[in-house]
Order: C-alpha cells, then structure tokens, then sequence
C-alpha cells in the first residue's frame, strides 16, 4: 500500500477531546492536513493545537503588527503566522524533520530564497511563540532545544499568564538570554527593533501606532 493509499484518521473535531498519539509521515501529514485548525508534525509525530483564547489572539495580533509595519516600512524582510508553516532540520546531524507554526516568524530579505509558496524551507531569523496554558512545556522545551538545534537565529516567549518575555539570541550552537535594558528587549536580527513588554501588560494595552511612532515609523 502506498502513502497515498493509506487511510488516514479523520479531521480532529474541535468540540471534543483532541486525538494524541497520531503518527503519520510528512507525506501523510500534508494530505491530511486539510481541516480549519492548527497541527504541526515533529518527527512522525502529529501535535493538534487547541483553538486560542481571545487573549492570546490579541497579543498576537498586537505583536505581529507591530513587527510586520516595522519590517515593512525598513523593507527589512517578511514576517508570517501564526499559520503560515516552518520545516526544520533538527537534531543530531540535523536528521530529524518537523513541520511547526510559530505565532509569529520573520525572514530576513537576505534569506528570502527559503520562502516557498507555502511554507519556510529552513529556519526563520526570529521565531515567537505565545504561550498557552498547555502549550507551557512544548513551547519552553521542547521548542527551544529543537529551534536552537535547527538554527533559528532568536526565539521569544512571550506568557500572557505570567505577563512575561523572555527573548533568546543564538550565539554559537545554543541560545543566550537577551538582557532588558531600560524596558526593552533588542532584537539583534531586526535592525532597530525593540520590544518594551509594558506595552503588552498594561491596561489598556498600549495602542500599536504609538509603539510603531516610538520604533520611527510614521
């Protein structure tokens, strides 16, 4: 029996406990996922996300507009997600494949060469992730081993929970802490670039056109 010919399980549905333990190969993994909804395949190994709050929907659109207007206007690169693919090469010798989603990535204009129709053929420059509450463990684990083994250059975690950011630069083979300075977060890979995380946690949240004034984009 072919791959092709392999039924495969049905569409997850999102009223009722989520399948674990699936397994399938890349191959099947891209038949099968077809479904309005988030998954990603590590190894074999098919992870089907929960849908998001309605905070963690905000963050995100927050953080990602406030990136994407940046980029954009310093024609810096491309910024993704939270559904737009990443396939990694990971792991001793890099011989393991994953296929992830992070809520956020950005590619340098650089590496624009990565960037398929549909996915990231590689590793992104920045990669974010905002954390659930039963994303804790993958997303502060097992993503940042597997990111930092397959390249990706920074990885933050941003908590709405813990009202957190920890933001990580790749130096060497393994990711280092990037230190707050007077409120902010630098990215080394955008240029210019900077996070203040009172921006996210304060009541009311600080509206994106105004970060964006104090970053120079008009």
């Amino acid at each position: 029996m072919t791959v092709a010919e392999r039924q495969l399980p049905p569409a997850p549905d999102f009223e009722k406990p989520l399948p674990v333990g699936l397994r399938m190969s890349e191959e099947e993994f891209i038949r099968w996922y077809t479904f309005e909804g988030k998954a990603e395949w590590v190894d074999g190994e098919v992870i089907v996300m929960p849908p998001v709050s309605g905070e963690h929907e905000d963050v995100q659109w927050w953080l990602k507009s406030l990136l994407k207007f940046y980029a954009d206007e310093r024609k810096l690169g491309v910024v993704r997600g939270p559904q737009f693919v990443m396939r990694l090469q990971f792991g001793s010798g890099r011989r393991k494949v994953s296929r992830r989603e992070p809520d956020i990535l950005f590619i340098a204009a650089s590496r624009g060469h990565l960037l398929k129709p549909n996915h990231l053929e590689g590793s992104p420059d920045l990669a974010l992730e905002i954390v659930s509450p039963e994303s804790q463990t993958r997303d502060r684990r097992q993503k940042y081993l597997e990111y930092e083994s397959a390249g990706v250059r920074e990885y933050w975690i941003v908590d709405p929970l813990s009202q957190t950011v920890e933001a990580y630069a790749r130096q060497g083979e393994t990711f280092v802490e990037i230190t707050e300075i007077e409120g902010k977060l630098a990215s080394s890979v955008v240029p210019g670039w900077y996070l203040r995380p009172a921006w996210l946690w304060q009541q009311p949240r600080v509206d994106v056109r105004v970060a964006l004034a104090e970053l120079g984009v008009k």
